[in-house]
């Protein structure tokens, strides 16, 4: 594929991107194999593709001299000049009169001379004259906003939750690239044994430090290893790791997973459960069920049992106090996973946040009756705010006040979490800076003794 064609690519995939098409990973991985891009193009494409989206805000601000304030431009020609900008000013590998001429040649074909002409004027103004330094804000909030390219609004909301230094954190570790975590199919492979064959398979690679089933790739395509394509490894955040593991899940118990797709909770239960009992996967979705039956197939489980339905609705289908083990793993806004799909900093609101807040709230409520009374219930999501986590399982408590959090969640936490930043009376946060790890919010419920 030539450099023209493949920048080409870049900015169809970014459109669809902003108008909000989809997680940016599985588009990058759909559009590398539908347009059959050249494996030595890959890291380019998907580090200009990643790149550009992480720091739209920040690629906006070093535009905004350079384009007239009344000219308003078509959204093609401006992310044609932001992915122009990144390369300018973040990638070496490309020479800055390549990246030129390619985004002219491609201004040329899909507008008409004049917007080619705009995209030279601006792109060699830039390129003559430099970038303004975001340090210059005199604003914190804005600055940081700015510098790491997360909405002034997201910004002011984290510090209200966690102060100043925890959200600058974040936000700088969500320009980070988090390396791939994988599970071993314990029932299949030991963690050691992954481990070396990883390595003589030429991975550079280091055990997980929140799950005994865990292994982080520092490098290398997991894709590709025997390990994986034969179903011995499936990848899954550590921090999601750790919801099938406090579960306190046994051999022979009756399960359900209220809000199952993909199924790599399920799927974890099941192998700790050393397939044999039931689980009952739901999800609301009718499309997403095909991805939790083949993972729990590729894996070679046979407990789960995939269904279509509405976690709200499940006491028409089940009697309560029938389950050992709860998982709800709520719909969430997904603040905690920007580092993966940067996408998604961009496409929430405030309102967004308010309305899955109460999605969450009546999930929890309309499953905890279906708990046993010796049984255990985990509420977990990716996202790092507080109105979907603390204060969802602070509403829940309140209205029922037969259950509590299971203090020895607490001290069944691997010893490395223990005490950390994050941890409260209502579970633990994960925040993205600390273990390389999603965002990620979990507790465990139970009935209090004496109900």
């Amino acid at each position: 594929m030539s450099n023209y064609h493949l920048r080409k690519s870049i900015l169809d995939l970014l459109l669809r991107m902003e108008e909000g098409g989809g997680y940016s990973h599985l588009l990058i991985s759909n559009e590398i194999k539908n347009k059959q891009i050249a494996t030595k193009d890959e890291g380019l494409f998907t580090e200009i593709v990643y790149g550009t989206m992480e720091r739209k805000l920040t690629l906006d601000f070093y535009l905004e001299p350079f384009v007239q304030k009344n000219k308003k431009l078509e959204p093609w020609v401006r992310m044609l000049l932001r992915m122009s900008v990144y390369q300018i000013v973040y990638l070496d590998k490309v020479p800055d009169y390549a990246v030129i001429n390619e985004s002219v040649e491609i201004a040329k074909q899909r507008g008409h001379k004049g917007v080619a002409s705009l995209v030279n004027g601006v792109l060699r103004s830039l390129q003559r004259k430099g970038v303004s330094d975001p340090a210059t804000i005199t604003d914190k909030v804005k600055r940081l906003s700015i510098e790491t390219s997360h909405p002034e609004w997201l910004v002011n909301r984290w510090i209200q939750y966690y102060g100043f230094d925890t959200t600058k954190n974040m936000c700088e570790a969500n320009l980070q690239h988090k390396p791939t975590a994988v599970r071993v199919q314990q029932l299949r492979i030991s963690r050691d044994q992954a481990m070396e064959t990883l390595r003589n398979e030429g991975y550079q690679i280091k055990p997980s430090i929140l799950s005994n089933h865990g292994i982080i790739i520092e490098r290398g395509n997991i894709l590709k290893s025997q390990l994986f394509m034969d179903g011995l490894l499936t990848i899954q955040d550590q921090a999601s790791m750790l919801v099938a593991e406090m579960l306190d899940v046994k051999p022979g118990m009756n399960v359900l997973d209220a809000c199952s797709a993909p199924g790599g909770k399920a799927t974890h239960a099941a192998e700790i459960m050393e397939n044999e009992g039931t689980i009952q996967a739901y999800d609301l979705h009718k499309n997403k069920l095909k991805l939790i039956k083949e993972r729990a197939a590729k894996l070679e489980l046979t407990i789960i049992n995939v269904k279509q339905g509405d976690a709200r609705q499940l006491q028409s289908i089940h009697d309560k106090e029938s389950f050992d083990r709860i998982i709800v793993d709520a719909p969430c806004s997904g603040l905690g996973v920007i580092q993966g799909k940067p996408d998604v900093k961009y496409n929430k609101s405030e309102q967004d946040i308010a309305r899955l807040a109460i999605i969450q709230l009546e999930i929890l409520e309309a499953v905890a009756p279906l708990l046993k009374k010796d049984g255990r219930l985990i509420y977990s999501t990716c996202t790092v705010d507080r109105e979907e986590n603390e204060q969802i399982v602070k509403r829940f408590l309140k209205r029922y006040i037969t259950f509590e959090v299971d203090n020895a969640f607490f001290n069944h936490l691997p010893d490395t979490l223990k005490n950390t930043e994050g941890q409260s009376e209502y579970g633990l946060q994960l925040f993205p800076q600390t273990f390389q790890s999603d965002g990620f919010f979990l507790t465990r419920l139970k009935y209090k003794h004496d109900c």
